[in-house]
């Protein structure tokens, strides 16, 4: 099965060139030790919620922008390898002082539940995190498969569910203080491929109105309430040439 390494990040908004050209940079070393892709999402609709949202869950400053990231892998052992390289790597020490505060950098592993669609050129991302009770995993799974086709119908070029596998607790911020979870509920990071912002916009209105993504409230197997979600601008996006995408 596939793996993701996923990041939520505070970046100020002046190190924008800087941190994509220091994302650049770092994916020759992460390609060599077995990553397949690299996407940088630029914050470009990250609305405040009412409990919870991606400002809050990395502290963002005014000055600065939220991204979110994540690593494709083929497999959790590829993770865990490359890992212990990259810390050891003299490379990744000169690269110099990282251009945001690691301190209130958000990151986990998780394991891909679902992922459909041909992927392909991408220009815009939704993205969420949500807390799902554990028990409901197969629920939310089930839940995810139905509404990845209504998507793909609108639009969207790929739809990518993952269930928390090594998510640990941060100094800072992390995870599960992102979206308020509980001790019997496990983390999803999940996104929505789509080829452009006009796509998605398009596409948007005509996915809210399809009746298939009516759902009752009282059965759905999340607390809505706790997902935080945004737009996003992929401003790195890269990946190994050759490299054919596994579905879950």
């Amino acid at each position: 099965m596939s793996y993701v390494e996923g990041f939520l990040v505070a970046v100020p908004a002046a190190n924008k060139e800087l941190y994509r050209k220091h994302a650049q940079e770092a994916w020759s070393i992460f390609a060599e030790f077995g990553m397949s892709r690299l996407v940088e999402g630029w914050g470009d609709d990250v609305p405040d919620g009412k409990v919870t949202d991606f400002k809050r869950a990395v502290e963002l400053k005014p000055d600065e922008v939220a991204l979110f990231s994540w690593f494709e892998l083929p497999s959790k052992e590829v993770r865990e390898a490359a890992n212990q390289k990259l810390m050891t790597d003299p490379r990744m020490q000169q690269m110099g002082q990282m251009p945001f505060d690691g301190m209130r950098m958000v990151f986990g592993g998780f394991s891909v539940m679902v992922d459909e669609g041909p992927g392909g050129k991408m220009g815009h991302i939704d993205g969420y995190v949500l807390a799902v009770p554990k028990a409901n995993k197969e629920a939310y799974r089930e839940m995810a498969a139905k509404a990845a086709p209504v998507f793909l119908d609108h639009g969207a070029t790929r739809v990518v569910e993952c269930w928390e596998d090594d998510v640990k607790d941060g100094k800072v911020t992390d995870f599960r203080r992102a979206v308020k979870a509980t001790k019997d509920e496990a983390i999803v990071f999940s996104w929505v491929e789509w080829p452009s912002k006009e796509a998605r916009e398009k596409g948007w209105p005509k996915l809210m109105e399809d009746e298939r993504m009516k759902y009752d409230p009282a059965s759905t197997p999340f607390d809505g309430q706790r997902m935080i979600y945004g737009t996003f601008t992929p401003i790195v996006d890269e990946t190994v040439k050759g490299e054919k995408r596994k579905t879950a």
